[in-house]
């Protein structure tokens, strides 16, 4: 993300102004009260069953006294029949909404709206405002007044589901994202902020929305004491267990996924560490970012997607419980992230047991004359449908009770057979 990098600095500069000149974290956390409808039954949106009024392309919008401009992406098999998922995708300080769109700081098209895009599949409405002075300073609220008249603007164009509203967002972008989830929670379904901190303003901020936190160990722009501090109040508004959730290790190069337990139905709280510093997509196993290896979609996306539509927020699935580990031993799972005509994408989690261990080997069949395209984060050997993956030279130590993920893309139906995992 080579023309993002010199816009850091600023950001920093943008973090330290207003820390001077409120007193505090945050430009306008008082700001932007503007009423919306509640988060209630799923219910049709005036765009339902009619021509849709909206089409993909960069569109106007009058806001607050000024023209303002957001890129739409609507699903090209669009059904006015059919509610939508509605995401906003956030840019970060002196990026656009042009670049939230293509992708193209990252990877074109394959990180188009932060990677969201291609795994909806055409089953979602995506949305890219662009910030004044390409920023989200929120001033007196007009920021989340311009969120308020583009969800009325889209929902009496296109047919949305009105309980599945999201926002995510890298840096600045996860900054508004946060300040959406303080002054819109019962508006919007759940937020993921990607390095963020409190620069947009915090208005309400009591009560409770589905809330994931990604931020980097060694971020020196936006630091991820912030980004805990950011979380931390939705841990308290959701009623989660308190709890210091693990971080990966300099230099591992790792990243580390915790859910928080004990949170009130249908409000989960995840944060999400890895070892880089304020990038927008890193990988496992290098620096840098990388929009066809980076984890960050998948989790995104697993997370906006757990929830349903109906008249009360679906509770949090009870997880399977983890198998009793045994010493030196090691378990696998397959998921399958997306898929399309003739293909899909998985992830595989290698977890350890009670024990450490040093180097693993997953094995599986496929079903149906499946066959890997690309695989990262391992080495791979196949002999007709069996494959066996080991590890990399930098991911085969893997401490009691961790992970690590590696993935890949094959060719043909998508299929999660029954994986074997053992270790030297």
């Amino acid at each position: 993300m080579s023309r993002r990098r010199p816009l850091l600095t600023a950001l920093a500069v943008v973090a330290l102004a207003v820390l001077v000149t409120t007193g505090g974290p945050a430009l306008s956390a008082s700001l932007g009260t503007t009423t919306t409808p509640a988060v209630s039954a799923l219910a049709a949106t005036a765009g339902c069953g009619k021509a849709p009024g909206l089409a993909s392309g960069t569109h106007s919008i009058q806001s607050s006294g000024k023209n303002r401009s957001y890129i739409l992406k609507v699903p090209d098999n669009y059904d006015s029949n059919h509610p939508y998922r509605l995401i906003f995708g956030l840019h970060w300080l002196g990026g656009t909404a042009t670049d939230v769109a293509t992708g193209q700081t990252v990877q074109r098209d394959v990180w188009a709206y932060y990677g969201l895009q291609r795994l909806a599949n055409n089953s979602t409405i995506f949305v890219a405002p662009q910030g004044l002075n390409n920023g989200w300073g929120n001033s007196n609220g007009e920021d989340l007044t311009l969120v308020d008249d583009l969800v009325r603007q889209i929902e009496g164009a296109l047919c949305v589901d009105t309980t599945q509203l999201f926002a995510t967002g890298f840096s600045y972008g996860g900054a508004m994202s946060y300040a959406i989830a303080c002054a819109r929670a019962n508006v919007f379904r759940a937020v993921a902020v990607q390095s963020g901190g409190q620069l947009s303003g915090c208005s309400g901020g009591t009560q409770p929305i589905a809330y994931m936190g990604i931020h980097g160990i060694r971020d020196n722009v936006l630091n991820i004491s912030g980004g805990r501090s950011l979380r931390d109040r939705f841990v308290r508004n959701n009623g989660c267990n308190a709890q210091n959730p693990p971080e990966p290790a300099q230099g591992s190069l790792t990243h580390r996924v915790t859910t928080y337990s004990g949170c009130s139905a249908g409000h989960p709280v995840v944060w999400a560490a890895f070892d880089e510093g304020h990038i927008a997509a890193p990988q496992d196993g290098a620096g840098g970012d990388s929009g066809s290896r980076t984890w960050v979609p998948a989790e995104v996306w697993k997370f906006f997607t757990q929830f349903q539509s109906g008249p009360t927020p679906t509770p949090t699935p009870t997880p399977t419980p983890t198998p009793t580990p045994v010493p030196g031993a090691c378990s696998a799972t397959i998921e399958t992230v997306n898929s399309w005509d003739g293909g899909f994408q998985s992830t595989v989690t290698v977890r350890a047991g009670s024990a450490p261990i040093d180097g693993w080997s997953v094995k599986w069949t496929w079903p149906g004359g499946q066959s890997i395209s690309s695989l990262w984060n391992g080495t791979q050997s196949s002999s007709g449908s069996a494959v066996t993956v080991r590890n990399a030279s930098y991911n085969g130590s893997i401490a009691a009770g961790a992970s690590i993920t590696f993935g890949f893309t094959a060719n043909g139906t998508a299929a999660t057979p029954t994986a074997t995992c053992t270790s030297p």
